[in-house]
């Protein structure tokens, strides 16, 4: 069952860093920019860790807006020259700001099938974590920049409150893959300007619709460690999702309870249909 998980969640976040459009989140402009910037920096990482004259070099990439930020230290100008035209080739990548510092002695790193897989992983990670803070109606996710290294996610920027910090960290803590969680969110009382816009699109009750809330529903839980999301069925109608199927213990249907009541526009959960196994 963890093998048929892994696949389920190789396959659903593929949704938000393989080259193809975001449509499933035109309902929102920020939160659709948001993931296509993290499709295009596991993107961009993936490209760089493909090519043999790069990836022994650690590169760090940041996408804003369209430009990338390629950061760290290679052993030549053509390394570096070459970087800059890899992150382009990514569709959505409009221009880079290469940070790179050339280095004759620049530390090169065999990469092994493993160290190559935890990149790509690494990546995944990233990608998942963003996509659990953008999606869930709590956090402000739209203002935390979500790094990983070899398991160790690292969150940074605001959040309105200690309990919105909090969230945060336990939605990060809970995703597939995570080991630990270094949790650097500054507490503002102050709405950020990423924040204003999300409450100004819930005032006006922008619209969701129920494929949305399914598809970001059935893909929370399958980002979750501690749920096996496969065996659990979600349908959605007019905004109240019925999940049915199988758990394996009460705090887990409870987790499926709380994971969906936060995902933005749901208004309702009924769980009365999904059964604790024994």
């Amino acid at each position: 069952m963890h093998k048929l998980k892994t696949l389920a969640l190789a396959t659903a976040t593929a949704g938000i860093i393989a080259l193809s459009p975001m449509a499933a989140f035109a309902d929102d402009g920020d939160t659709r920019r948001q993931l296509s910037e993290a499709r295009q920096e596991g993107s961009v990482v993936t490209a760089i860790a493909l090519n043999r004259h790069l990836n022994p070099f650690r590169i760090d990439v940041e996408v804003n807006n369209g430009t990338a930020v390629l950061t760290g230290e290679v052993e030549s100008d053509v390394d570096r020259d070459l970087a800059e035209e890899v992150a382009l080739s990514v569709e959505g990548v409009e221009k880079v700001d290469n940070q790179l510092t050339v280095a004759s002695d620049a530390e090169r790193t065999e990469r092994s099938d493993k160290s190559m897989s935890q990149r790509f992983d690494n990546a995944t990670t990233t990608a998942s974590v963003k996509s659990k803070l953008l999606w869930n109606s709590n956090t402000e996710g739209l203002d935390i920049k979500v790094t990983t290294r070899n398991g160790v996610v690292t969150l940074e920027g605001t959040a309105q409150s200690d309990e919105a910090k909090e969230l945060a960290e336990r939605l990060a803590a809970n995703t597939d893959g995570v080991r630990d969680v270094q949790n650097n969110i500054t507490v503002s009382g102050e709405a950020t300007t990423a924040a204003k816009a999300q409450n100004t699109a819930d005032d006006a009750s922008d619209a969701v619709s129920d494929t949305w809330i399914t598809s970001k529903v059935k893909s929370s839980f399958l980002f979750s460690r501690n749920l096996d999301g496969l065996d659990i069925k979600v349908e959605t109608k007019n905004g109240q999702v019925t999940l049915s199927g199988e758990v394996n213990t009460a705090a887990e249907k409870e987790l499926a309870v709380e994971t969906a009541r936060n995902i933005r526009g749901v208004t309702d959960v009924n769980a009365s249909a999904l059964n604790v196994a024994g």
